[in-house]
């Protein structure tokens, strides 16, 4: 059976105003992800210079079992960010193997990339019953606030890492207050590594992510009227050390002004100016220990893929 509740997701315009006349220029990643950037960022995870999503999917080919055993009996699955939920099907298969029913809420922007897993999901587990959530993830843990039961939250893919530091801690606690005594959190992050690996899974050969990152030009000409010239503006990753992150930049070819119709709004790039788009943290396993601890939770136990490139930790509110 599948269900969708509906959360209340904002235009995309407050965000584009907000931050195309900030300075320095920015945009929210959320703003990646209508149909075309989900689709578009599914294909980036099969890319040969991506190892994020193989690193992580190792762990729970190997690990899976073991991380639903630990994690504990009678689970309600949550996921933050699910897209296709395409790696969450092996935790599923796992906790389906050690109870005979499951409840799975995932929660995501895309409404597109929800359809996808549902359809998939419902034909793989006839026993697993989902709750679509379509929503950011604070709006979504508002509607997990009622659910009985223990609940084991997956935000997996290394997503924590697009938020800064004091975001990450403040969200993580965030989502403690709507845990239980005994519900769990299985978080995924990337570690941090040399810059020659880091740098190609944000600018791959063929150039999906680039498409990706100019996609949010594309939308904004799409849903608010923009005007945006494509091809004035180039995909920029680099790795920032001092801070452990990759980020991910538009920069304008040139001197231009491009009008938002929907909003009524001229924007004015100097030749070479950039609009931030991403930050993707890389940790070191006590950066990770930090964050979970100021946030409330005390780590439990943490697996790693073969080449010790990617984490998963399993933690409990205290």
């Amino acid at each position: 059976m599948t269900a969708t509740l509906t959360v209340t997701v904002s235009s995309i315009g407050t965000d584009v105003h907000e931050g195309l006349t900030a300075t320095p220029k920015q945009l929210p990643p959320r703003l990646f992800y209508d149909a075309e950037g989900s689709a578009l960022f599914e294909a980036i995870t099969r890319l040969p210079e991506y190892y994020l999503t193989r690193s992580e999917l190792e762990i729970f080919d190997r690990h899976a079992p073991e991380i639903m055993a630990r994690a504990g009996d009678g689970l309600t699955l949550v996921e933050l960010g699910a897209g296709t939920a395409h790696k969450t099907r092996v935790l599923i298969r796992a906790l389906l193997e050690r109870q005979e029913k499951a409840t799975f809420y995932p929660i995501d922007v895309s409404a597109s990339a929800l359809e996808v897993a549902a359809k998939s999901l419902s034909a793989e587990f006839p026993n697993l019953s989902l709750r679509l959530v379509v929503g950011r993830y604070r709006a979504g843990l508002e509607s997990l606030r009622a659910v009985g039961g223990r609940k084991l939250v997956l935000f997996i893919g290394s997503s924590v890492g697009n938020y800064d530091p004091p975001e990450a801690t403040a969200l993580l606690s965030e989502l403690g207050g709507a845990l239980s005594p005994g519900d769990a959190l299985l978080l995924g992050t990337d570690l941090a590594k040399d810059a020659s690996l880091l740098v190609p899974a944000y600018d791959d050969a063929a150039g999906v992510t680039a498409r990706f990152n100019k996609n949010v030009l594309a939308r904004i000409n799409r849903e608010l009227g923009g005007h945006f010239n494509l091809d004035r503006f180039k995909h920029v990753a680099l790795w920032n050390a001092q801070a452990s992150r990759m980020e991910m930049h538009l920069e304008s070819t040139r001197a231009q002004t491009v009008r938002i119709d929907a909003l009524d709004l001229e924007v004015s790039f100097a030749a070479r100016e950039r609009i931030h788009t991403e930050n993707s943290y890389k940790f070191t396993e006590a950066m990770v220990a930090k964050m979970l601890s100021d946030a409330g939770y005390a780590p439990e136990q943490s697996w790693f893929d073969s080449k010790r490139w990617f984490g998963v930790h399993l933690a409990r509110k205290k």
